[in-house]
């Protein structure tokens, strides 16, 4: 089956089976799929991430997938890499007469190829960076603020990354840099949501389940190949708190409630990151998560065939 698409995005939020619809859609549209997602680059961080890789093959027949596991633990993979990343893939799976299918939640990634983000590679700002320590982040967010035209949006409840998107825009304001937009893709986009209270079960169930295959080791694991402790924390959610609990500073139940809860935020923040898309007139196709898988597809199919 064809699609008159030439990009189908599947998003969501975390544990919305995102990454299930979009490998059944893959299925009937002799599809693709490139992860959208700002931590599934880096190798050796499965189950904190989510890959969920067995979810990529049905009735035995591989799905193939991109830009997972690509750069090393402890790197700093960034927006800019990624929206290189996804042309090259992207264009690769179109000059092979394939589908491509954009899936993840992260939406800064996602919205910087859906609206053909002209983005460039801002270099290191030590002595800003410098200037940044006396400020309180409602001062930072002060002066991201003052930018008369955000190139980008950013999470300005993250530091560095409220650090990062400063030095950016100062950047921008005192280069001249290239900022045309991007070639323009045909794309429809799905998003799949459950009701807070299902959301919130569902984060619950998937984090007991991953601690039980073994997040707790894979975290101890990248530690002992020389990962720090703080790139680690850098990352967030699962390898911040498992990361604290290894270390001695909160106990087992401490990890597991602060880290539900903030899985919990995280996905609420996500909500938002899409209602915000929709507000700037961006279209997204919502379904309901407790659908069928074969509802769930079908509702895609009957759309972009």
């Amino acid at each position: 089956m064809s699609s008159k698409y030439d990009l189908i995005t599947i998003l969501g939020p975390t544990a919305s089976g995102k990454t299930q619809l979009a490998t059944h859609v893959a299925k009937m549209v002799d599809g693709e799929i490139i992860s959208g997602d700002s931590r599934q680059v880096y190798r050796g961080m499965n189950l904190g991430t989510g890959k969920d890789l067995a979810d990529y093959t049905i009735d035995n027949i591989n799905t193939p997938y991109h830009l997972i596991d690509i750069a090393d633990a402890g790197s700093k993979y960034n927006v800019y890499e990624f929206q290189k990343d996804f042309f090259r893939v992207y264009g690769d799976i179109k000059a092979r007469g394939k589908q491509s299918i954009l899936c993840g939640g992260s939406g800064l990634y996602i919205e910087s190829v859906i609206k053909e983000y002209r983005l460039i590679a801002v270099p290191d700002n030590l002595e800003l960076r410098n200037s940044f320590k006396e400020k309180s982040d409602e001062e930072l967010i002060k002066w991201l603020a003052s930018f008369k035209n955000l190139h980008n949006q950013t999470d300005t409840t993250n530091r560095k990354r409220l650090e990062r998107a400063i030095e950016i825009e100062e950047y921008y304001s005192n280069n001249d840099v290239d900022t045309t937009p991007l070639p323009k893709i045909n794309n429809v986009i799905f998003g799949v949501r459950y009701s807070r209270n299902n959301e919130r079960n569902r984060i619950s169930c998937r984090l007991k389940q991953r601690l039980k295959e073994g997040m707790v080791d894979e975290v101890k694991a990248l530690l002992e190949s020389g990962v720090k402790a703080e790139d680690l924390i850098y990352y967030g959610l699962e390898y911040k708190f498992i990361t604290q609990h290894i270390l001695g500073l909160i106990t087992w139940d401490e990890m597991f409630t602060q880290l539900n809860n903030a899985i919990a935020q995280f996905a609420k923040r996500q909500m938002t990151w899409f209602r915000r898309m929709e507000r700037n007139g961006i279209d997204i196709k919502w379904i309901q998560g407790n659908l069928p898988i074969a509802d769930k597809v079908g509702i895609v199919l009957d759309i972009v065939k």
